[in-house]
C-alpha cells in the first residue's frame, strides 16, 4: 500500500538488489538476509536480488493505495449494505448492491475523500420479486350554472322605416327593404310591390312580432344547471421498482397537417389519450415502509375551445393533474385533495344610453353569468402482497341463467340425465 512498508526475508546473504522504477517503491537492505520495500506511488515495478553468488531473483511488485480506512468508515456508516471495498492501483473501486440511489452517492462521495480516483460500480433498487398493491379511488365532481338574459328588437318597416335594435351577443336580427318597381313593355305595366325581408339568427327562447304595427322582439331568458361525477376505482398491483399504469377512457383523433415534396401538403391522423389515468412506482425500503411515486391525472375533452382546422372541429383537453412521492406504511392510506377549480365569467352587453333608462333599459342590454366549480379528490392504500396458489372465487351472478329445477321438471319422463 501507498505510505506501507514490506519486510522480504531470504536465506541467502544478499549482494545487491534493484528497483526498475524508484518513484513507485524504493528498496532498502537492512540486515544482509532483509529488505525493506517502501510504497511510494501506485503502480507496478520489478525488484531484483543477487546474493554473494551472483545468484539473482525477481520480484513483481503492485502498489496500491490503502483502502483499510476507507473500508473500516464504510462499514460503520453503511452496516447493512453489501459494499466492497478493493484496490486497483491508484484508484478505490466500490463494488456491490445498495437498497437506494442515495446511498450509491453516498458512498462514492466518502470514497473521494482518500483517492481522487473511484471507480463506483455499485448497483442500487430493489432485489427480488416483492409486489405492492395500490387500491384508487377516483372522485370528481363537476358543477356548473348559466344565467343567460337579452333582447333583440326589430321593426320589419312602417313606410319608408326600419329599425333593429340589439347588443350582438345572442345572434343578430336583420331587415331588409326591397323598394317597389315598375316595369313598362309595349303592352302591359307591371308594378312590383315594396317587400320587407327579416333574417333572424337565433331566435332564441322567444319570439314576439306584432304585424299591425310592424314591432317584433326575440327574448333569451335562460338557465341551465349541469353536474358531472366520475368515479374510478382501480387497483394496481406493482414489483418492486417497477412502474404500474391505468387508463379509463379512450382517444380521440386530431388530424396532422405535414409538409410534403413539391409544396404538397399531407394530413396524418394521430391518436390523444384522456380520461382517468394514474402512474405510480413502488420502492420497499429496508425497514419495511413503502416509498411512492404516484401520478393521478383526470382529463376530459374541451369543445368550448375547439378549434376547427379545415372543416374538423378539434376539441381541447381540460386536465387536471398532480406528481408526488411520499413514504407510507403497510396498510396506510393517503388523500390527494385540494384540485379545486373555480371560474366566474360575467359578460354584459348594452346600448349606450338606451341601456340606462330604467325598466325599459332592459330592453336594450343583455347579460350572460356562468359559474363553474371542480374539486377533484384522489384516495389511494398501498398493500404488500404475495402470490398464492388457492384460486380465487368468480363473480356472483344476481340471477342464475337457468332455473335447474325448471329446466329439469320440462324432461319428459324416460330421460336420463348426461
Amino acid at each position: 500500500m501507498v505510505g506501507k512498508s514490506l519486510l522480504i526475508n531470504t536465506t541467502e546473504r544478499l549482494k545487491r538488489i534493484s528497483v526498475t522504477d524508484p518513484t513507485v517503491a524504493d528498496a532498502l537492505v537492512v540486515t544482509p538476509t532483509q529488505v525493506l520495500v517502501n510504497g511510494l506511488n501506485p503502480g507496478e515495478v520489478s525488484l531484483l536480488i543477487w546474493d554473494e553468488l551472483e545468484r539473482s531473483r525477481s520480484f513483481d511488485l503492485r502498489v496500491d493505495v490503502d483502502i483499510t480506512a476507507a473500508t473500516e468508515e464504510m462499514h460503520r456508516l453503511f452496516p447493512d449494505e453489501q459494499i466492497n471495498v478493493t484496490p486497483s492501483r491508484n484508484a478505490i473501486v466500490l463494488s456491490g448492491h445498495v437498497t437506494t440511489e442515495d446511498v450509491f452517492k453516498h458512498a462514492g462521495a466518502l470514497a473521494s475523500a482518500y483517492t481522487k480516483n473511484v471507480v463506483n460500480v455499485l448497483t442500487f433498487g430493489p432485489v427480488g420479486a416483492e409486489e405492492v398493491l395500490l387500491e384508487v379511488r377516483f372522485a370528481e365532481v363537476d358543477r356548473t350554472a348559466v344565467t343567460q338574459l337579452g333582447a333583440n328588437l326589430f321593426m320589419p318597416g312602417l313606410g319608408n322605416t326600419i329599425a333593429t335594435s340589439q347588443t350582438g351577443q345572442f345572434g343578430s336580427v336583420s331587415v331588409i327593404q326591397t323598394p317597389a318597381s315598375v316595369t313598362s313593355t309595349s303592352s302591359s305595366t307591371t308594378v312590383t310591390p315594396a317587400t320587407t325581408t327579416t333574417t333572424i339568427s337565433n331566435f332564441l327562447n322567444l319570439f314576439v312580432a306584432r304585424t299591425d304595427i310592424n314591432l317584433g322582439v326575440v327574448i333569451r331568458a335562460l338557465q341551465q344547471k349541469n353536474l358531472l361525477q366520475i368515479l374510478a376505482e382501480p387497483n394496481l398491483i406493482a414489483v418492486n421498482g417497477k412502474e404500474a399504469s391505468f387508463l379509463a377512457g379512450g382517444e380521440f383523433p386530431f388530424p396532422v397537417v405535414q409538409p410534403g415534396a413539391g409544396g404538397i401538403s399531407t394530413v396524418t391522423v394521430q391518436f390523444r389519450e384522456f380520461g382517468v389515468r394514474l402512474k405510480f412506482t413502488p420502492v420497499i425500503q429496508p425497514n419495511g415502509n413503502i416509498h411512492l411515486h404516484v401520478v393521478p391525472e383526470v382529463s376530459t375533452l374541451d369543445f368550448t375551445n375547439a378549434v376547427t382546422v379545415s372543416g374538423t372541429t378539434i376539441p381541447a383537453i381540460s386536465t387536471r393533474k398532480a406528481d408526488t412521492e411520499f413514504e407510507l406504511q403497510d396498510g396506510q392510506s393517503f388523500v390527494i385533495a385540494g384540485l379545486i377549480d373555480n371560474r366566474v365569467t360575467n359578460i354584459n352587453s348594452k346600448v349606450p344610453w338606451l341601456g340606462d333608462i330604467p325598466i325599459l333599459g332592459n330592453f336594450f342590454k343583455s347579460t350572460s353569468a356562468q359559474k363553474s366549480k371542480g374539486e377533484l379528490m384522489v384516495l389511494c392504500t398501498v398493500h404488500r402482497v404475495a402470490p398464492t396458489a388457492q384460486k380465487p372465487a368468480g363473480p356472483v351472478n344476481p340471477q342464475p341463467m337457468l332455473d335447474k329445477d325448471t329446466f329439469d321438471s320440462k324432461k319428459p319422463e324416460g330421460s336420463k340425465k348426461k
